[in-house]
């Protein structure tokens, strides 16, 4: 029998939130109207304009660049741990914490893989005893941001990638017949696919080949 514990990956927004939490955090850091700025120069109209799947991942590094270069880290990490916190009390799916405990008192290695700023993703994780992140993380140079990121924005294949990478950090590897995942999105597939357990938390209708839906109260088998 494998004594490695079993990998439980879940995706933030719409999958352990019930919402984008993304575009807040921007807004709360940057100010509505800085941002909303920001959000037209880019050629976006209004906070709630429709991003083409193509373009998102340039327009988030735009975002980032424009309203987040040269703020100190020290600076975000404190605004993302408020975040994280009213988050908690107030914007998270109950069934999803409820498998994340689960999986936690099981002794699975919980991770959040998201496409989410780590300074209030880091503090959620810990607030929810996970056992890391892989999130969209911005360079900093002496203590301030430059602008640009570190890695790759995690959507997609990328969240597979980046994951895998941060197994390889811990010690670990990515075994398919031993990992969990839990989405919301086409850009969640490529997560769920590298899973033996899919579980999707999105549109009845869009469900992706092999996952099914998470029910509350369902159990882990």
């Amino acid at each position: 029998m494998d004594a490695t514990p079993a990998l439980a990956a879940f995706d933030f927004d719409g999958t352990i939130s019930r919402r984008d939490t993304l575009l807040p955090f921007l807004a709360r850091a940057a100010g509505r109207g800085r941002f909303a700025a920001s959000w037209g120069r880019i050629g976006v109209s209004g906070a709630r304009g429709r991003v083409a799947l193509s373009e998102r991942d340039d327009v988030k590094a735009e975002m980032i660049r424009l309203l987040l270069a040269e703020r100190t880290e020290s600076e975000l990490r404190s605004l993302g741990e408020r975040y994280a916190r009213d988050l908690l009390s107030e914007s998270l799916r109950p069934e999803t914490v409820d498998r994340v405990r689960a999986h936690r008192d099981r002794g699975d290695t919980t991770v959040i893989v998201s496409a989410s700023l780590i300074y209030y993703l880091e503090p959620m994780a810990e607030l929810l005893g996970m056992d890391g992140v892989v999130g969209v993380e911005p360079e900093v140079r002496g203590g301030v941001l430059t602008g640009e990121l570190v890695r790759p924005n995690v959507r997609a294949e990328q969240k597979v990638e980046q994951l895998t990478t941060w197994l390889d950090a811990h010690g670990r590897s990515l075994e398919s017949d031993r990992m969990w995942a839990y989405g919301n999105t086409s850009g969640d597939h490529a997560l769920l696919a590298a899973a033996r357990h899919r579980f999707w938390l999105g549109r009845p209708n869009k469900l992706p080949p092999g996952a099914q839906l998470l029910t509350a109260g369902a159990t882990l088998t």
